[in-house]
């Protein structure tokens, strides 16, 4: 990155400053660089001396003294003192020029970084109830984990990601109870579905399966029986359509851990013991509770009910000792909007049980409003009112609904307009951006039937002087600081924005520069920057989980 080399020219002018006793140091100053507002205030400035002058002189004055020490570089071309004391770095042609070379070359990991080199990161997304068909809302926590998940593998974590099955707990029950009245029915056995049951026709359809299976084996079991085999059984199908259904969608579990799994293995006894042993669990008419007002909270927690039951609150104290255990440096869920009242329990568990609470991250995404001809869709899982992922995909196809997904902030609701999303028009972002992806890859096929090639390796682009190749090598430069910026707020929204305008940058380019002409010289670095600009938009597809498409 630009800003890094920038950092190396302020450091070496602070050491010649220093030697030549211009200013005292006081150990090693942070040096930050923005953009300033307007353009003719340069490239980069940053306010160092201000910072360094408190107490110990004009800041003005040691801005002047390092702008005069500044090393000469081909990438800079002004440094200039500006107001009380900032430095303001213009920078040259070779700049721009240097990131076209490097943008166009597939080895030089041009939009990568190392800021989370050695990192280890869990995170957990989706982690929906098995009771029903991925529906829109968990495929936008789809499009979201996996996003975050690239970003931050972009700038050098290591990154687990994980689906946690709620497969115990009463909903599960009401679930298997569900699934046994279509059972029973079947087999002419009058059957009420439960009060608050599933009652969609995918539970039907269900049924329907497991009667060819199983036919009327758990017609005669008692209803304890009947709702524990059909539970099961309907489990590991629910299981497999959720897998097939988001490895459609583009989105690969490294884990998936069952909550089952934590109890079976003993694993929810261990932590509550923990917790204990802590200080921060204690039985109160025959229940434990978890201390959590202790630690924050707005009341204290059951862990156990006093029949013996545990809450899901139980293992996911459990759950967080398992991630942690497995040797992560942080955690990050992203949650639905519902569970906001279970943000400061979360907090209160991790660090209950021993850990930093800053190891932990909590995102809470908002709902997903679907429309279609001015018509607002509602959905309900339970009442059998699912608009689930695999119709969308059928709809709109799976780029248009992952991008359409990471369009807004996670903490924003979105509004999903289908009938726009399946526009081809330009009003279409990720037509938009497709397209502009699959231009350019229609003028280099051409240019490479009419024997034309791009600038070799370290071949001159002095040539690129239009304004609009300028704002274009402008816009790919950017790609380095977005990336970053971008994984460090979990914000691939930041991505979709920066893919957008540089799509539209390259249209301004393509309108105003022809790319092949008679000027072999002229073409080759146009050509270049091409491939430059085709590069940084199929990374930024990619990093999206968005296919880059050569032919529309």
């Amino acid at each position: 990155m630009i800003t890094d080399h920038l950092s190396d020219l302020v450091r070496q002018a602070l050491e010649r400053a220093a030697a030549e006793g211009a200013f005292s140091p006081d150990g090693a100053p942070e040096i930050e660089f923005e953009r300033p507002r307007r353009r003719e205030h340069g490239d980069w400035s940053t306010n160092l001396a201000l910072g360094l002058a408190k107490g110990a002189g004009n800041p003005r004055t040691l801005a002047q003294a390092l702008a005069e020490r500044m090393p000469a570089s081909t990438l800079v071309e002004t440094v200039e003192v500006a107001g009380p004391g900032f430095l303001n770095f213009h920078l040259s042609p070779g700049w721009l020029y240097d990131v076209v070379t490097r943008a166009a070359d597939e080895g030089s990991a041009f939009g990568r970084a190392d800021s989370g080199s050695g990192t280890e990161v869990n995170i957990e997304y989706v982690s929906a109830n098995p009771t029903g068909p991925i529906n829109v809302v968990s495929g936008r926590h789809a499009a979201i984990g996996d996003a975050i998940a690239n970003l931050l593998a972009a700038v050098g974590c290591e990154v687990t990601r994980e689906h946690y099955v709620n497969d115990a707990g009463g909903q599960l029950k009401l679930f298997g109870e569900s699934i046994g009245t279509h059972y029973l029915r079947h087999f002419g056995v009058e059957a009420e579905l439960p009060d608050d049951g599933y009652k969609g026709a995918y539970v039907a359809d269900l049924a329907d399966e497991i009667v060819q299976e199983i036919g009327d084996e758990l017609v005669e079991a008692t209803p304890e029986e009947r709702t524990a085999g059909l539970l099961e059984l309907g489990l590991v199908r629910m299981l497999a359509r959720s897998r097939t259904t988001l490895e459609r969608f583009g989105t690969h579990f490294d884990v998936w851990t069952l909550e089952r799994s934590l109890h079976e293995s003993g694993a929810v006894e261990t932590a509550l013991a923990r917790l204990g042993d802590r200080g921060y669990a204690e039985e109160r008419e025959g229940a434990l509770w978890f201390k959590a007002t202790d630690l924050g909270d707005d009341k204290d927690r059951v862990l156990v009910r006093s029949n013996g039951a545990p809450t899901y609150l139980a293992s996911d104290v459990a759950y967080f000792v398992h991630k942690f255990d497995r040797g992560f440096d942080r955690l990050i869920y992203l949650l639905g909007p519902d569970h906001h009242g279970t943000v400061a329990r979360m907090f209160a568990t991790a660090e209950a049980l021993g850990y930093e609470r800053d190891r932990v991250e909590i995102h809470l995404v908002q709902v997903v409003t679907l429309s279609s001809g001015g018509t607002t869709l509602k959905a309900s899982k339970r009442a059998g009112v699912v608009v689930a992922l695999n119709e969308l995909m059928d709809e709109v196809g799976v780029d248009a609904a992952r991008y359409t997904f990471l369009t807004r902030a996670m903490e924003s609701p979105l509004e999903f307009d289908i009938e726009l999303v399946k526009q081809q028009a330009p009003e279409n972002p990720v037509f938009y951006v497709q397209y502009a992806h699959a231009r350019i890859c229609s003028i280099l096929r051409r240019a490479d039937e009419e024997g034309i090639r791009t600038g070799a390796a370290g071949a001159p682009l002095d040539r690129l002087v239009h304004p609009s190749e300028t704002e274009l090598m402008r816009k790919l430069a950017a790609y380095e600081e977005v990336v970053p910026e971008a994984a460090h707020l979990r914000a691939p929204q930041r991505i979709a924005r920066y893919i957008e305008e540089l799509a539209g940058a390259f249209s301004a380019f393509y309108r105003d520069c022809k790319v092949i002409s008679e000027d072999d010289e002229l073409s080759a670095e146009r050509l270049k920057l091409c491939v430059a600009t085709k590069r940084v938009i199929g990374d930024g597809l990619g990093l999206l989980g968005v296919t880059a498409p050569e032919r529309m």
